[in-house]
């Protein structure tokens, strides 16, 4: 059970500063502050990151758990619920899913599809913050940013095992000259699902609900030792031993596939993508899990 039940401590300085009004308690190192200064905080960034591998407890805000970032305007709720569109759909705040209002120490959130949440919060240190379900007793732990310093790429790197299965197939678009010929030329279709993966032979701008899938398999990423802008793919094919790949991200609807073996680069776009707004549809699929790759002691073989 949480203890201690104040919002807290230096994040809040530049807001006393231009407070018309507080109401101050000093216990220990912990201050309790007032209805506006609860609310300053939370509008003090445009963004607040949902760092899902650092919540504690066994019970879930299931908007928390689906959403990358929240974003909390004048009343508003906002939230990216998805990867693809990040940055852009509703100028970086995402998409409009509740109302909030302040009490001290505590946000109260009507959300459209999940209801009333009294969360309280903490300030942690001057960008993060802690907001606790007493309910369930579960803590979301969230970093903030500006939308104009908030490092997109480090989301979509983090996140990927989400991103590459927000479409329903991702179609080969450019195939380099370089490189030898193997038997993954062939290949011209990928799907990502969470427990495996399926390709298809079938020939480009087919329709996506017309697939045929060659195969099914096994899949993995990992993360590269010392190098948080790559990510490490492999494919595990019964007819030929596992392919091995630099996945790239280049924008949110094309990933780069490098194929060290044979020296070939690969590009592949989204198609049919799985868009998570407010309605219920597909929320259980979507909701984050605490996770991390296995990590791959390599060196990247494309040049930069």
């Amino acid at each position: 059970m949480k203890t201690i039940k104040l919002l807290t401590g230096y994040f809040l300085l530049a807001t006393l500063m231009v407070s018309c009004y507080a109401d101050v308690i000093i216990e220990d190192d912990f201050i309790e502050e007032s209805t506006f200064n609860t609310d300053q905080v939370l509008q003090s960034f445009d963004l607040w990151y949902v760092d899902i591998n650092a919540t504690q407890g066994n019970g879930e805000v299931p908007f928390l758990q689906r959403a990358f970032t929240v974003s909390f305007d004048r009343g508003i709720l906002y939230a990216n619920n998805n990867i693809v569109g990040i940055g852009k759909t509703g100028g970086g705040y995402g998409i409009d899913v509740g109302t909030f209002g302040t009490l001290r120490g505590i946000v109260d959130i009507d959300h459209d599809i999940d209801g009333r949440w009294a969360l309280e919060v903490f300030a942690i240190n001057r960008n993060t913050i802690e907001l606790y379900d007493a309910r369930s007793d579960t803590s979301y732990f969230l970093k903030g940013y500006q939308t104009n310093t908030f490092d997109y790429d480090m989301v979509f790197y983090d996140n990927i095992n989400y991103f590459i299965q927000e479409y329903d197939a991702w179609e080969k678009i450019y195939t380099s000259e370089t490189g030898a010929l193997n038997d993954f030329d062939d290949e011209n279709y990928l799907q990502f699902l969470p427990s495996f993966f399926r390709s298809s032979l079938d020939t480009p701008n087919t329709n996506v609900s017309n697939l045929q899938w060659d195969f099914e398999g096994d899949y993995e990423v990992y993360d590269i030792q010392g190098d948080s802008s790559l990510k490490a793919l492999t494919l595990d094919y019964d007819f030929f031993s596992d392919d091995y790949f630099e996945l790239y991200v280049i924008n949110d609807s094309t990933i780069e596939l490098y194929h060290p073996d044979s020296g070939t680069t690969y590009e592949f776009r989204g198609r049919g993508y799985q868009e998570y707004l407010k309605s219920a549809k597909g929320d259980d699929s979507k909701k984050r899990i605490k996770s991390s790759n296995p990590t791959m002691n390599v060196q990247r073989k494309k040049l930069k």
